[in-house]
């Protein structure tokens, strides 16, 4: 079950729907404090800024005091991994005590707290099970447990504090199985793919039942993942480590057998329509978006699989096509009947977005290089000299 109640979050949800309408200016400003004496929530949230600063803060804290502590008792043998269990335990009930306790919602302490614990429970369990082991090139599935684990836990921090990217942690640990069961790069890649399918049919059932809650918008964002890790499995050029060298040498089909290498790239060309079609029929901004994206993707790495040559204006000719599609459905959906077709809309009807635009920008000014004004040079001394002329007592010097 989840640490939050249903109710607790439905209510940070309507708060943050009648920011949303009051600064679209659908409620009046009494509208707005009437509504909100009426969703007051027990639980303590931030904004994204501070959130991410308590997040890096407590990360430091638990490292640095781990650390303290091997170097000061320097353990050795099972004692060392024993350690690094019960700072796995430690952990997680520091969690779970700062939401319970606290009311900390997305406060960043209990999500990094939490994150230490998984990280100390897969350190502990290889340092365990498998520090004395000599390294094999062969698959040895009982290596496979460390990530197992992984998974496991991963998926249980998401389940029990709704943490989006632990489902994301879980999909990646879900990476390092298949190698422990065989060598075969084509065999990897269909286990991780039937991992995440299992994974997407999982996810697409439950959501039926929250699809007007507040859990379908955390439903929809692992959903969109879920769709975005499948193509990225089955596409195999951009899952190479070598990408710029290869795609621009061209294919290596010899690594997969000829039927895998030409089924997956007939499958990187059906599997956009089906993301498109499942995000347009449930009207899902997340999942509408990873059907454009791996659809460009699959524009981008078409003439890598096909081994044809690339060119250096191939990225303005995919820009002038994306370009003219996004005039095209923005013109056509004006034309509709009230600038709407079948439920959707090019105008802006929330400023919701504005907001994480604000975000972005702020966050691409702090990263970005800060350009220094190049100092003054200073010329030396210039001085006018050496004229004869002169009159009412000036000098040549003048």
């Amino acid at each position: 079950m989840r640490l939050y109640s249903a109710a607790s979050e439905e209510t940070l949800r309507a708060r943050k729907l009648l920011s949303d309408w009051a600064g679209d200016g659908f409620l009046t400003h009494e509208q707005y404090q009437l509504l909100e004496k009426e969703t007051v929530s027990e639980l303590r949230t931030t904004n994204i800024f501070l959130r991410l600063v308590l997040f890096l803060f407590t990360l430091i804290i638990v490292g640095a005091g781990a650390a303290l502590f091997f170097v000061g008792s320097r353990p050795s043998g099972q004692a060392e991994s024993v350690f690094f269990l019960i700072f796995a335990a430690v952990c997680y009930a520091a969690a779970e005590g700062a939401v319970s306790q606290a009311r900390l919602y997305r406060y960043g302490i209990e999500e990094a707290l939490a994150v230490c614990s998984v990280g100390f429970l897969c350190a502990g369990m290889q340092d365990l099970f498998f520090s004395g082991r000599s390294y094999s090139p062969s698959p040895d599935p009982a290596l496979c447990l460390v990530p197992a684990a992984g998974v496991i836990f991963s998926l249980w921090i998401w389940h029990r504090f709704g943490l989006s990217y632990a489902f994301l942690a879980a999909m990646i640990f879900v990476l390092f199985l298949p190698g422990h069961w065989t060598s075969s790069p084509s065999a990897q890649r269909l286990i991780v793919a039937m991992f995440y399918a299992a994974g997407l049919a999982v996810v697409a059932a439950v959501r039926s039942r929250h699809r007007f809650d507040y859990l379908d918008e955390a439903y929809s964002l692992v959903e969109a993942l879920v769709w975005l890790g499948i193509y990225l499995t089955i596409n195999l050029q951009l899952s190479s480590l070598n990408l710029p060298a290869r795609w621009w040498s061209g294919p290596r089909a010899s690594e997969f057998g000829r039927p895998f290498y030409w089924g997956t790239w007939v499958l990187i060309w059906c599997l956009p329509p089906i993301v498109l079609v499942r995000g347009i029929r449930e009207k899902d901004r997340f999942v509408i978006a990873v059907g454009a994206i791996v659809a460009i993707l699959t524009l981008v790495s078409n003439k890598p699989y096909l081994g044809w040559p690339r060119h250096t204006w191939d990225p303005m000719l995919l820009g002038i096509l994306l370009t003219g599609v996004a005039i095209f459905i923005q013109r056509w959906l004006a034309r509709g009947p009230g600038g709407i077709r079948h439920g959707f809309t090019a105008a802006r009807l929330s400023a919701k977005d504005k907001h994480w635009i604000n975000v972005g920008s702020t966050v691409f000014g702090l990263l970005s290089p800060h350009s220094t004004p190049a100092p003054e040079t200073k010329s030396p001394d210039f001085r006018f000299g050496g004229g004869n002329t002169g009159g009412g007592g000036a000098g040549g010097d003048f």
